[in-house]
């Protein structure tokens, strides 16, 4: 069983999407019972790694506040996978941890499990999962899976589900969080949520 700890992680938080629900305002900004969405985010994961990124591709000053910024070298918006590569290729840690912004119910528990689940021999990625549904965006992956990655995305592939089915994700059962990975994508959720 591998030894992990602290000093081996970094995480990176997913800020770059265009927000079409949300009407294009930067969802880890909007504030929700008074704190940007983001600060949820950090407030549980920054105990857990020894580094913050937060993958963004706009109000770059307002997000340094909560980690060093990371923005992705593909033109436009080209999906959660290729700010997880820009982070992958700016890590100095063993683990990249990968969370959304706008998950404000996520606990202690998903890095618990996802770190346990990754100290097997043999996994290079853990990713949570409710019953049958795949939560990409909640997940642990080995930095050495960096080329893979970029590889991936020079083939003009942009889908994560595929890209950690490829990589035999070590699937991570949450079935019994029920809220974790409620995220807030348009003005109604965040009115019926507070």
């Amino acid at each position: 069983m591998k030894n992990i700890v602290k000093s081996d992680i970094t995480v990176v938080i997913l800020a770059g999407g265009q927000s079409i629900r949300m009407d294009h305002k930067d969802k880890g900004l909007i504030l929700f019972n008074g704190k940007p969405l983001i600060s949820y985010v950090v407030d549980i994961v920054h105990q857990d790694v020894c580094s913050i990124l937060i993958s963004a591709n706009r109000n770059i000053s307002e997000y340094q506040r909560f980690g060093e910024v990371v923005t992705d070298s593909f033109p436009g918006f080209q999906g959660p996978l290729a700010g997880i590569l820009s982070a992958l290729n700016k890590v100095k840690t063993k683990y990249l941890l990968i969370v959304p912004c706008d998950g404000p119910f996520i606990n202690q528990s998903l890095v618990a499990r996802l770190l346990k689940n990754m100290k097997q021999p043999g996994v290079n990625i853990c990713v949570a999962m409710q019953g049958q549904k795949m939560h990409p965006t909640f997940s642990l992956v080995s930095v050495n899976l960096k080329d893979n990655l970029s590889k991936f995305l020079e083939q003009g592939n942009r889908k994560m589900s595929v890209w950690f089915e490829n990589n035999h994700a070590q699937k991570v059962n949450f079935s019994d969080q029920v809220n974790m990975f409620t995220n807030l994508n348009s003005p109604q959720d965040l009115k019926i949520k507070q």
